[in-house]
């Protein structure tokens, strides 16, 4: 038999995440340009996979709508304008863009 041992999990998200580092409320994302967009979309779903890998939880409901999320939080004035969502395991991401990541 001929067994392999695994270097590490079987995921490894981006090291750093620069572009949601720098975003603490929704109006910090006015600069961003699309492709910043795009970045920060994808450190944020790779920041979900990670908070729910610690803590247990959903994230299928959280993975589905980031890109919404950010889109929603670009184009609307938060907190001014509300956003309702379907399930609470949603605003999963929202949070992280409202100066709640660490929670």
């Amino acid at each position: 038999i001929n067994r392999r041992e695994p270097a590490g999990p079987p995921y490894a998200g981006p090291s750093s995440k620069p572009i949601l580092d720098s975003v603490k409320f929704p109006s910090d994302m006015n600069r961003l340009d699309i492709k910043e967009l795009e970045q920060l979309a994808h450190e944020l779903r790779w920041e979900v996979i990670e908070a729910v890998s610690k803590t247990g939880g959903h994230f299928s409901s959280s993975l589905g709508v980031v890109e919404l999320t950010v889109a929603l939080h670009y184009v609307f004035d938060m907190p001014e304008d509300d956003i309702i969502w379907d399930v609470a395991h949603q605003c999963y991401p929202h949070k992280m863009l409202t100066g709640r990541r660490d929670r």
